[in-house]
């Protein structure tokens, strides 16, 4: 089991097994402002790495989501359906965004551990 990984842009993983949860980080959120609307992908569509799965939309901007690792989607958080913000309000934790079932776990060697994504927001 490895911790959260980060995309370049922006989107987290945390395996656990061969189940992934994936969000976006902090600073995405932060970005992107108050969510008003989120697009997930369907349970059971088979993903790519850095296929796009869905697109965030917010009072600033809309922004799509890329999946950070292939598999195949078997859980959306539906409560974001109802309650966008919950992205804002907790990005690593209640506001996830889908659950998928990973194909090929060496793909995540490609993503940045948390420290390493933390140094890159510093020289943007």
């Amino acid at each position: 089991m490895i911790g959260v990984r980060y995309t370049a842009d922006h989107e987290w993983l945390r395996q656990e097994g061969d189940i992934a949860t994936v969000g976006i980080s902090e600073f995405a959120q932060d970005s992107l402002g108050e969510l008003v609307y989120v697009e997930l992908p369907e349970i059971g569509q088979e993903i790519g790495q850095g296929d796009e799965v869905g697109v965030l939309e917010s009072v600033k901007a809309a922004s799509e989501l890329y999946a950070p690792a292939s598999g195949v989607v078997r859980e959306i958080n539906s409560a974001l359906e109802a309650e966008p913000s919950l992205v804002n309000q907790d990005p690593l934790g209640e506001g996830w965004l889908f659950r998928m079932e990973l194909k090929d776990a060496s793909e995540l060697e490609a993503l940045s551990d948390e420290d390493s994504y933390l140094s890159s927001l510093d020289t943007h």
